[in-house]
């Protein structure tokens, strides 16, 4: 998703907090600013925007799936996944 994101909190270059529970509250962040942004968008009658910032409202769903399907990190373990690296948002500039 190489585009301009519709609203701050959907901006995919923001860094993934670490928590399990500020990730989701991030993601939810991003799923209800873009349902917002859609539902404007299509009262404007845009509906092409509205149907871009629908498929980025998408991707956010599906990171709110599979965020709430991760495990609790176990408090012994050192090992915790990196989202920045999964996503695709590495240093690799």
């Amino acid at each position: 998703m190489n585009r301009v994101p519709f609203t701050a909190t959907s901006d995919l270059r923001a860094p993934m907090p670490d928590g399990p529970g500020a990730r989701l509250d991030r993601v939810h962040a991003a799923v209800a600013s873009l349902a917002a942004e859609e539902r404007r968008l299509a009262r404007l009658g845009l509906d092409d925007a509205a149907r871009r910032c629908r498929g980025q409202r998408r991707y956010w769903e599906f990171l709110a799936a599979v965020f709430t399907l991760e495990p609790e990190p176990d408090p012994g373990s050192a090992t915790a996944l990196d989202w920045d690296a999964l996503l695709g948002r590495g240093d690799a500039a």
